[in-house]
């Protein structure tokens, strides 16, 4: 009887994997770059973070297929209304992944031969992308360039923020990238504020939103001083207070002079903080959908400070970056109790 029993286990898992292998197609290489290039279409590594962090293809988002959380993870990042394009190192893990959310109602392509026969025409990137999905459907992309600069990607909107094209041996290959409609600067220090790079990427119409100390440099933009907001082209911009409070600091960063940016796309709150403390002004900032803090003291916050900074404000998603040589790795178990989900990417 028992073998009977197995016997038939056997067979329903055997039915249950062609059932679920029927749900997506796998497709070849060229086939598979062509759909990548639809904006339209999710793109997402399931390998582990390790594997990602070596190279993976442009704009995918990382979600391990062997995590325990994979379908909860990728339910909240991923919308069922686009496409979803999944590939691992040869495919395997991709395949298991494709079943698993062609179940939950995605319509999915896998990768026939995953990154490693990709590699073999194609090009990879270490920049790492994360995905969000606004209330209307919409895609907001982020791409962790390097400490403080960041590519954000909206409704056909190609925005950056500090963009610096070399810090130290670390450098951002801006050519590579769709000319900016949009420049955020938050203010002047070199780390964040690179007029080479800036008069390299931009173009006529090119809107660079910055204090007024930058746009004198600059010799244009829109000057936002703390506390302004204006509605521009698909977006809310308000300018918060980014200030040194500890004794012995503020001089790094005084108060007044430079800004954070709060950005609101289609109902979606994100807070870039620039190079800031965790200030009483913060008390007042709610609604965060995703938030970029800084954490590297003398300069910025300490992981104590950052952790009371995201209590305050609460975001859904929180991103440290300008950390360099601080430690950050605690701060997801730290702030997961507090209901906030914290992902490291390289801002080092």
């Amino acid at each position: 009887m028992n073998k009977f029993i197995t016997f038939l286990l056997t067979i329903l898992g055997i039915n249950g994997l062609t059932a679920c292998s029927n749900a997506f197609e796998s497709i070849k290489v060229d086939e598979f770059a062509k759909l990548v290039d639809n904006k339209d279409v999710q793109l997402l590594d399931v390998r582990t973070a390790e594997e990602y962090a070596e190279g993976h293809i442009s704009g995918a988002m990382n979600i391990d297929v062997k995590q325990s959380t994979f379908i909860a993870d990728a339910t909240q990042q991923l919308d069922t209304r686009k496409e979803v394009a999944v590939y691992c190192r040869s495919g395997r893990r991709s395949a298991m992944a494709a079943g698993m959310l062609a179940k939950e109602g995605y319509r999915v392509v896998n990768l026939d031969g995953g990154i490693l026969e990709w590699q073999k025409t194609k090009p990879t990137t270490t920049i790492e992308t994360d995905i969000f999905i606004t209330k209307s459907g919409k895609i907001v992309r982020f791409d962790a360039l390097m400490h403080a600069s960041v590519r954000m990607v909206y409704d056909g909107l190609e925005i950056l923020i500090d963009p610096v094209g070399r810090l130290g041996d670390r450098t951002v290959d801006y050519s590579k990238m769709p000319k900016p409609d949009y420049i955020f600067v938050t203010h002047e220090h070199q780390d964040h504020f690179d007029p080479i790079t800036i008069d390299s990427i931009k173009t006529d119409s090119t809107v660079l939103i910055t204090n007024v100390t930058c746009a004198e440099a600059m010799g244009f933009g829109l000057r936002f001083r703390n506390g302004d907001m204006r509605d521009l082209r698909k977006m809310i911009i308000e300018t918060v207070p980014a200030y040194n409070y500890t004794e012995g600091h503020t001089q790094f960063h005084p108060k007044g002079r430079d800004n954070g940016f709060i950005i609101t796309v289609d109902g979606m709150r994100i807070y870039f903080a620039g190079d800031t403390e965790d200030i009483p002004e913060m008390d007042d900032i709610e609604n965060i959908d995703v938030a970029f803090l800084p954490c590297n003291q003398p300069y910025t916050m300490t992981p104590d400070q950052l952790i009371n900074a995201a209590k305050k404000m609460k975001p859904r998603v929180l991103f440290p970056y300008h950390y360099r040589q601080t430690d950050v790795s605690t701060l997801p178990d730290v702030l997961r109790i507090n209901g906030i989900e914290t992902r490291i990417r390289h801002y080092e």
